[in-house]
């Protein structure tokens, strides 16, 4: 195993959502240590500039590129929109990078040619089109239809999923007119496999349920496969570090991350 193969994955994101991405990511690939940063001083990056999250990301990379990562997943759909390219282009070959949309979109390339395929997001995420310019590029005669569901990432942050209220917003959401007679549905924003069981239960099987969080981690297993880059140690070493610290971010990381974690503050400026 080469020393490359025992350097930690980066992962990043506006706050603390990723942290799905994240776990789902450990889950598949227990044996990978990882470097997690919330941008919780600038959150949420909906709202944001793209030049003012360009700014943040690269501050962001440059953090995690001294950590020595093999791997930086922006995990952030606003990051991967807005930063991508400039993130890709400044990391150079010093690391690859990864976002949440392209295994996604590679995803419905190979399994719904010619389907009608529904996405809920932020609203930064559906008015952005960025999904639906890259599934257009495909040529595959995909049709997507796509809603804003703003109301879902508060109401997953203060702990409102699993329950009646979750159900009636949910179900709001999902008997829109934008997202009738499709055959799957994009989970475009990372606190959203969070409610996964319940959009599913929803469905009744009747339409497939896709968390981006499960697609992007096989999809890094898989270039860590091709690549001889799988870490066979056995003792994972973990890091979670946030611009900004608070109580309430160190105790909602157990709804995110399915375990509670220690929070070390890093300001990106001083």
């Amino acid at each position: 195993m080469s020393k490359l193969a025992e350097s930690p994955i980066g992962i990043f994101d506006s706050g603390i959502g990723g942290l799905t991405v994240a776990h789902a990511v450990k889950s598949l690939l227990p044996q990978e240590s990882l470097i997690y940063f919330g941008d919780t001083a600038h959150l949420p990056y909906g709202d944001k500039s793209t030049a003012a999250i360009q700014a943040y990301s690269i501050k962001i990379v440059d953090v995690l590129l001294k950590a020595g990562c093999k791997l930086i997943l922006i995990a952030c759909n606003s990051a991967s929109a807005a930063a991508y390219e400039l993130v890709r282009e400044y990391v150079g070959s010093k690391a690859k990078v990864f976002n949440v949309i392209d295994p996604v979109v590679d995803y419905v390339r190979e399994n719904f040619p010619t389907k009608t395929i529904g996405l809920i997001g932020t609203k930064q995420t559906v008015n952005s089109n960025v999904y639906k310019k890259k599934i257009d590029a495909l040529q595959e005669d995909v049709n997507l239809k796509s809603l804003a569901t703003p109301l879902l990432v508060p109401m997953i942050e203060e702990g409102f999923f699993n329950n009646q209220i979750s159900e009636q917003i949910i179900e709001q959401y999902l008997t829109h007119e934008q997202l009738l007679e499709i055959d799957a549905l994009i989970l475009g924003c990372t606190h959203y496999p969070l409610i996964k069981n319940q959009i599913t239960n929803y469905y009744n099987s009747e339409v497939t349920v896709l968390d981006s969080a499960e697609i992007v981690a096989r999809s890094l297993k898989a270039y860590l496969e091709f690549n001889n880059l799988l870490n066979s140690k056995s003792t994972p070493l973990y890091r979670f570090m946030v611009s900004d610290y608070t109580k309430s971010f160190e105790q909602s990381t157990k709804i995110f991350f399915a375990e509670k974690v220690e929070l070390e503050k890093y300001p990106l400026w001083e």
